[in-house]
């Protein structure tokens, strides 16, 4: 298995599950921005020019959270809560919940305040970005008040929403009245899984 790979990125929430699977894998390493994830030979491959990809044989899937459903289901069913689960609805809601409600904020955070050069940034888009970061942290917070991970055990859906909060928090987003997810953070860094995806 390849994972087409960005420190700092996405991609490190697919590295992040295949080493809670344990599933061998290789890297092959862009930095973002880097003009070769817009080449053709990459395009052709993801013709969005981002990352992850991952091939897995024939099958070739981008887009985090389709490749983390992708891989729970393949290869690491207990990960997975199906539609038996008593957790099934709560496991799809929060699985989902990081692409729909914390990264479109996180992306204009991190367009204004680096990837931009300094002339061209807006501090005022940076600023609303964070407003709204910082009230879509509220609903993960009420829903983790007694809980250790976001759908019961740990499942996939720790890996794309428990990312987005560890991100958000490193960004600089408003932690100091999250006492849950401060917890809920600090456990998902702490797991030997998540080390190695986040020092690749």
């Amino acid at each position: 298995m390849k994972v087409y790979f960005a420190p700092q990125s996405r991609s490190v929430r697919t590295v992040w599950l295949l080493e809670e699977i344990g599933k061998d894998y290789e890297l092959e390493r862009f930095t973002l921005g880097q003009k070769e994830m817009r080449g053709p030979e990459y395009l052709e491959i993801n013709p969005n020019g981002r990352v992850p990809t991952v091939e897995d044989g024939d099958t070739l899937i981008s887009e985090s959270t389709a490749i983390a459903q992708y891989l729970g289901a393949k290869y690491a069913p207990e990960l997975t809560p199906g539609p038996d689960a008593a957790n099934f609805a709560e496991y799809l809601q929060w699985l989902h919940y990081a692409e729909g409600m914390i990264m479109p904020p996180i992306n204009t955070i991190v367009v204004e305040t680096i990837l931009l050069p300094p002339d061209r940034r807006n501090p005022d888009n940076a600023a609303r970005a964070m407003k709204l970061l910082n009230r879509t942290l509220l609903a993960v917070e009420a829903h983790m008040d007694g809980r250790e991970f976001i759908a019961g055990s740990f499942t996939v859906a720790d890996t794309i929403t428990g990312h987005a909060v560890i991100m958000s928090r490193r960004l600089g987003g408003d932690f100091s009245a999250l006492p849950n997810l401060n917890a809920y953070a600090d456990r998902l860094e702490a797991r030997e899984a998540f080390k190695k995806a986040d020092a690749a």
